[in-house]
């Protein structure tokens, strides 16, 4: 009786676990071929114990997506909320240049954007992963949109077309350059595909300090 109190703790703590495990199972092997077992070795549980918090392999690998979206997505935010304008830049060009950069994988064995793309590859055969990248795509978009916004009302921008356009545009490209990027292509590196971005982005804000 006195141990009921912690239970639900400790399940949470296993989900959450379990979760991890199958994330990086998923990013060293990919899903083609996942097995419970691969997710209770990287887990260090038991199949079974597996199977216990989830029946159903699907349902994991969507709460491993959700997680990967949340973490993503509160990484960007952070990387442009901790731009202070003090780095030369003024606030809203830097921001735009924090957002790029958080934005592109950091080389070919980048595991957070390699695990992203993974699980986008569901999102044609199941509605709860094509939800998932649908709002990872309008949540970026709208970090681009403020950021635009922002410098547009301050002056510091002088837009080429409407603001959802643009942000679109940035995130679209964001996503392709990345795909060559985990993809191993070496014409297309960070730096080039972050250079190529910012090329654009000074196209469109008429901003020189980008």
């Amino acid at each position: 009786m006195g141990n009921k109190p912690g239970r639900p703790k400790n399940q949470t703590a296993r989900r959450e676990a379990l979760v991890d495990a199958a994330g990086r199972a998923i990013a060293e092997r990919g899903l083609e071929g996942l097995r419970i077992k691969d997710i209770a070795a990287e887990a260090g549980m038991s199949a079974g114990s597996v199977l216990y918090y989830y029946p159903e392999m699907g349902e994991l690998v969507l709460e491993v997506h959700r997680g990967a979206v949340e973490r993503y997505l509160a990484a960007r935010q952070k990387a442009a909320d901790g731009v202070d304008g003090a780095t030369g830049t003024t606030g809203a060009a830097a921001r735009l240049r924090a957002l790029v950069g958080s934005g592109l994988p950091g080389g070919s064995g980048d595991a957070v954007h390699g695990l992203l793309f993974e699980l986008h590859r569901r999102a044609d055969r199941s509605s709860g992963h094509a939800t998932l990248m649908a709002s990872l795509f309008a949540r970026e978009v709208a970090l681009y949109a403020t950021v635009l916004e922002v410098g547009a009302a301050v002056g510091e921008f002088t837009l080429t077309e409407p603001v959802t356009d643009l942000a679109r545009n940035l995130v679209a490209l964001e996503d392709g350059y990345g795909l060559h990027i985990v993809s191993r292509n070496a014409e297309l590196t960070p730096d080039v595909a972050r250079r190529l971005l910012l090329g654009y982005a000074r196209t469109v804000t008429g901003c020189p300090e980008l």
